[in-house]
């Protein structure tokens, strides 16, 4: 036990200095904390006391993560308002469903352009459909565009790609591990996820003043800690009802966001957010061995252009059609292009049912490439907007307006 302290201990410290090396940067600190993972790890060396394999370690940490995707998420769930949402309803619904098709047709088409059976393909396509809710999360928050015009068409298409995610995998389980081989089966299960969903929808509509009650309390250690329970209560009861724990999270953000607690709440989470996200993106590198990845270099990369193409042409129609400007529409494509821990579920049902071999580097590649060029383009929205204006000339040059309203 001693030993295992020790080893996650020395992760932690390695984690603080990529961040201070970030920070010293101003780089996001998520691709710096994913290159981290993959250069340690089963494959690194071990250096006297150091043991930077993480091996006895590596299931602490890999759990650390999984609260830092749930800290992520539940403040996300606080800062986006369900009345907004509802406002939105039908941008968001027309929006995710043209970020969804786009990139699922694209991963269809490119599958069987690159000689992948029907199964894999089909795993190729959902792969390429699913965006990381978490390293959105982070973006947005580490850019500080919570408040943006967009975030909240960003945050409904990111929810409605969750709920094809959990209609994607309960199919694809059905399919593939012969859980839910009836179409009665697959039906049910896909029921169960989308009337979870709706009930925490309620909750926060209807039952604002009950939970304002329930949260009265005035000490602030039994307030987190209620808080806090309940939040790992429902995190860990929708994995039971085969809903992501990461969408649990995000459902119970949601539910709290319209109560006069939200605040306190958020100024709570944000600490936690802050440490376990980073742990997060650390064990997600770790869990990559870069030694794998040249098999399925090209073919990866290839996935990684027409995801980029894909994200931002669903965005600026998706953006369009919600009355936002191009540049608003074109940060919505760029956020959502980051692929992460959902990308990885999906191949992992591949490859647990033996379909080929291929699909392991080919998904630590490309979730890699996008996790890192994600937020860097994300972060960088202002100059390709800028790019993209010169070539498509949506809007005038500011000189140009300024000569003609002073003649």
């Amino acid at each position: 036990m001693d030993h295992m302290i020790f080893e996650v201990g020395t992760a932690l410290l390695l984690v603080a200095i990529a961040s201070l090396i970030a920070g010293k940067l101003k780089f996001s600190i998520i691709p710096f904390l994913i290159v981290l993972g993959m250069l340690v790890g089963p494959h690194a060396p071990v250096i006297g006391i150091f043991d930077l394999t993480f091996i006895e370690s590596q299931d602490v940490i890999s759990f650390l993560g999984r609260i830092g995707v749930l800290f992520l998420l539940v403040y996300i769930g606080l800062e986006f308002s369900v009345s907004k949402l509802i406002r939105s309803g039908r941008n968001i619904v027309f929006g995710g469903t043209v970020y969804v098709l786009l990139n699922f047709v694209i991963g269809l088409i490119y599958g069987f352009l690159v000689n992948f059976p029907l199964l894999e393909t089909l795993i190729i396509a959902g792969m390429l459909s699913v965006s990381s809710t978490a390293i959105v999360a982070k973006v947005l928050v580490d850019l500080k565009r919570t408040v943006n015009s967009e975030t909240e068409l960003i945050l409904g298409m990111i929810l409605f790609d969750d709920l094809f995610l959990a209609v994607f995998l309960s199919i694809m389980s059905g399919l593939l591990l012969g859980g839910a081989t009836s179409i009665g089966g697959v039906l049910l299960s896909v029921a169960i996820s989308i009337g979870y969903m709706l009930l925490f929808f309620i909750i926060a509509r209807k039952g604002t003043p009950l939970l304002n009650k329930l949260l009265s309390i005035t000490s602030n250690e039994i307030f987190v800690i209620v808080v806090f329970s309940a939040l790992f209560f429902v995190a860990g009861f929708s994995e039971k009802l085969h809903v992501a724990e990461a969408i649990g999270a995000l459902l119970f953000g949601l539910a709290l966001s319209e109560t006069e607690h939200s605040k306190r709440i958020e100024h709570l989470v944000i600490p936690f957010r802050d440490f376990f996200g980073a742990v997060f993106f650390f064990s997600f590198g770790l869990s990559i061995d870069p030694l794998t990845l040249g098999d399925a270099a090209w073919i990866a990369i290839g996935a990684v252009i027409l995801t980029i193409l894909a994200n931002m042409i669903a965005g600026m129609i998706a953006g369009r059609k919600a009355g936002l400007s191009h540049k608003a529409s074109t940060n919505i494509g760029l956020t959502v292009m980051a692929r992460g821990e959902f990308t990885i579920i999906v191949a992992n049902l591949g490859i647990s049912a033996g379909l080929m071999p291929l699909l392991k580097p080919f998904s630590a590649l490309y979730v890699l490439v996008l996790a890192i060029v994600g937020p860097l383009l994300a972060k960088e929205s202002k100059h390709v907007y800028g790019g993209l204006n010169k070539l498509f000339k949506w809007t005038k040059p500011k000189e140009k307006v300024k000569v003609e309203s002073g003649q």
